[in-house]
C-alpha cells in the first residue's frame, strides 16, 4: 500500500469558514469566535482511498482578506488541488470564486494545458444558517460553466458547525488526483510525492449540487 502526499488550498472570501471546515475535518470541532487567517498555514491527515491507498491530505489554509492576497504566489505553487469555498448566505463570496480561481491559476504559475484541467471542488458553507442567498443549482451551473472537458468540478453544499459534508467533501477532493499506475511501477509502489509532472485527474461525477 503506497502513500502519498497532496497537497490542497483552500481558497475564498474572508469569513466564509476555511478555517472553521478545516477545523471540522481535522479535529471534529467548531468554535464561532472568529479569528482571521494571517498570511497560510496547514495541517495533515490521512485519507484512505477507494483503491485502498493511504493519502496524506496536507489543507493549506489561506488568508481571505484582500491585504495578503499578495502572498498567494508564495502558497499556491505545487498545489495539487484547490478548493474553492464561499458562504451560501452571501452572495457576494459567491460572486467572487471566478476572481479567486483565476487568481489562483495565475499565481501557481501552471501551464496553460494544465490549468484548464486542473482539480478544484467549491462548497457552499454554513447551510445550518436559514438565510440562503445562493441555491444549489446556482452552484452547479458556475461548476458546470468553468468545468473541462476532462475535469468536471464537484460541487458540495456543508455546514462547518454541524460537520454536515465536510468529511465527504474532502474525501472527494483526494481522489480527484491520481498518481498513473506507470509511476507506481517505476517506483516498487514505495511512497512518493505528488508533482505537477506525475499528477494526473480522474473525473468523479459524485456530488451534492
Amino acid at each position: 500500500m503506497h502513500k502519498d502526499i497532496l497537497k490542497v488550498v483552500l481558497i475564498g472570501d474572508g469569513g466564509v469558514g476555511k478555517t472553521s471546515l478545516r477545523n471540522q475535518f481535522i479535529h471534529k470541532r467548531f468554535t464561532n469566535a472568529y479569528k482571521a487567517t494571517i498570511g497560510a498555514d496547514f495541517i495533515t491527515k490521512e485519507v484512505l482511498t477507494d483503491e485502498g491507498n493511504k493519502v496524506m491530505v496536507q489543507i493549506w489554509d489561506t488568508a481571505g482578506q484582500e491585504r495578503f492576497q499578495s502572498l498567494g504566489v508564495a502558497y499556491y505553487r505545487g498545489a495539487d488541488a484547490c478548493i474553492l469555498i464561499y458562504d451560501v448566505n452571501n452572495f457576494l463570496s459567491f460572486q467572487h470564486l471566478g476572481r479567486w480561481r483565476e487568481d489562483f491559476l495565475k499565481q501557481s504559475s501552471l501551464p496553460s494545458e494544465e490549468a484548464v484541467h486542473f482539480p478544484m471542488l467549491i462548497i457552499g458553507n454554513k447551510i445550518d444558517i436559514d438565510d440562503r442567498v445562493v441555491s444549489r443549482r446556482q452552484a452547479r451551473a458556475w461548476a458546470d460553466q468553468h468545468s473541462s472537458d476532462k475535469m468536471r468540478i464537484p460541487c458540495f453544499e456543508a455546514s462547518a458547525k454541524d460537520g454536515i459534508g465536510v468529511e465527504e467533501a474532502f474525501t472527494h477532493i483526494a481522489k480527484m488526483v491520481k498518481v498513473p499506475q506507470l509511476e507506481l511501477d517505476l517506483n516498487g509502489g514505495d511512497a512518493l510525492t505528488l508533482s505537477s509532472d506525475t499528477r494526473s485527474s480522474r473525473n468523479y461525477r459524485r456530488s451534492c449540487c
